[in-house]
């Protein structure tokens, strides 16, 4: 099979060829007639595929009846109330709602996710079940990390550090957590069950971190130390990290170093109604930022699509990217970067790589991330699975 007249980030152009599934030699471009082993991609940019670091598959409602957001408020634990509120009364599983949102981030170009999976008292591993089998269901077209996710705090909810550690048993990839202090009101116990499940298991770690100012500056200060204490450099994530934003800059310059040290990544979804990281700085310090969908259509927000090239664009837009550069380091946050924060060596537009990719209507990456365009094709192991939008 063979991709001719393909345009790379790099501007180059090329002939993919493909054989078993990986791309066997980038050849220079042919006036190759199109036949039935050739597909003319007619100049236009063919990307890596988009990386979801951060989503929540069994949270969407998507395809339901739509579903006023109930939230009494903006605090976190409001939220999880109406959120209890919500799951209560749906009927439909969340295999069913979490399939809908996977076939649509596939046709918009994303081959790979790190969902976040609900675990509590109440719901016990109903969720991880669920999502469990939309990974299998799926695992031709997309592979699917999951982290146990404390939605409703540890210390606040008997009996859920038992069952991260069972969901971890039953295939979860990672353990969660959520603001120590602003939910669960106790550092160092929300951590000393989060890191004990992961040593024990030897998993990595990804916490949402929705606390700001100081006090979330020092949790995260903390959650670093204990990377390192425990030797999981490289395995560990906050997810948000709104208080990189909101302390001054020499804090938060001295705060990227520690996170560097102990190679802790941090996932932003370019937050509307929040302060997003200094991602640039956090670059330049050597720490990991990649990015994320977060809530897509579900009881904490009516928004979202799951498009990861939308996201790079939100992302460059709420960190005021304006020039090319900038714009290839929100695309890097939803490709590359989220590839190596999931562990995903066998990655990207190479000979022997997997014939993985994305052809977006642009004739420069900075131009795919501004406009944004539907994915023209979306081709996995060599097979086209996505056609203007629409699986095949």
């Amino acid at each position: 099979m063979r991709f001719t007249n393909a345009t790379l980030p790099d501007g180059s152009r090329h002939d993919i060829e493909v054989e078993g599934g990986r791309i066997a030699a980038l050849l220079p471009a042919s006036a190759k007639a199109p036949d039935g082993d050739t597909v003319d991609l007619t100049g236009t940019i063919v990307l890596p595929p988009l990386v979801d670091g951060h989503i929540h598959l069994d949270k969407t409602l998507l395809g339901l009846p739509w579903v006023p957001n109930q939230s009494a408020g903006n605090k976190v634990s409001d939220r999880i109330e109406a959120e209890r509120r919500v799951r209560a009364a749906r009927t439909v599983p969340e295999f069913d709602t979490g399939s809908n949102l996977v076939r649509q981030v596939v046709a918009s170009g994303t081959l790979h996710m790190r969902t976040h999976v609900d675990i509590d008292n109440q719901l016990g591993l109903r969720n991880l079940h669920e999502v469990l089998k939309i990974r299998e269901h799926f695992r031709d077209l997309v592979t699917i990390e999951i982290v146990a996710f404390p939605q409703s705090g540890i210390l606040r909810s008997p009996g859920t550090q038992e069952l991260l550690d069972e969901a971890i048993a039953q295939g979860a990839d990672l353990v969660g957590g959520l603001d120590p202090v602003g939910i669960d009101g106790d550092l160092d116990a929300h951590l000393d069950a989060i890191f004990a499940i992961a040593s024990r298991r030897g998993v990595g770690v990804d916490i949402h971190l929705h606390d700001g100012g100081e006090a979330g500056l020092s949790q995260i200060l903390e959650i670093a130390r204990r990377t390192e204490a425990t030797g999981l450099q490289g395995k560990v994530a906050v997810s948000h990290a709104f208080a990189l934003g909101s302390v001054s800059t020499d804090r938060v310059t001295r705060a990227a170093d520690t996170l560097a040290r102990a190679a802790v990544a941090i996932m932003s979804h370019g937050p509307g109604g929040a302060t997003i990281p200094p991602l640039k700085l956090l670059r330049e310090h050597g720490v990991e930022v990649f990015g994320g969908s977060d809530n897509i259509r579900d009881a904490w927000s009516p928004f979202g699509n799951g498009d990861m090239l939308e996201r790079a664009m939100l992302i460059g837009y709420r960190a005021n990217f304006r020039h090319d550069e900038e714009l290839a380091l929100a695309f890097d946050m939803v490709t590359a970067a989220g590839a190596r924060v999931l562990g995903l060596t066998d990655y990207g537009l190479k000979v022997g790589g997997p014939a993985d990719f994305v052809t977006v209507e642009a004739t420069t990456l900075a131009e795919a991330v501004a406009t944004r365009k539907r994915r023209s094709l979306v081709v996995k192991a060599g097979r086209i699975v996505a056609r203007d939008g629409a699986l095949v």
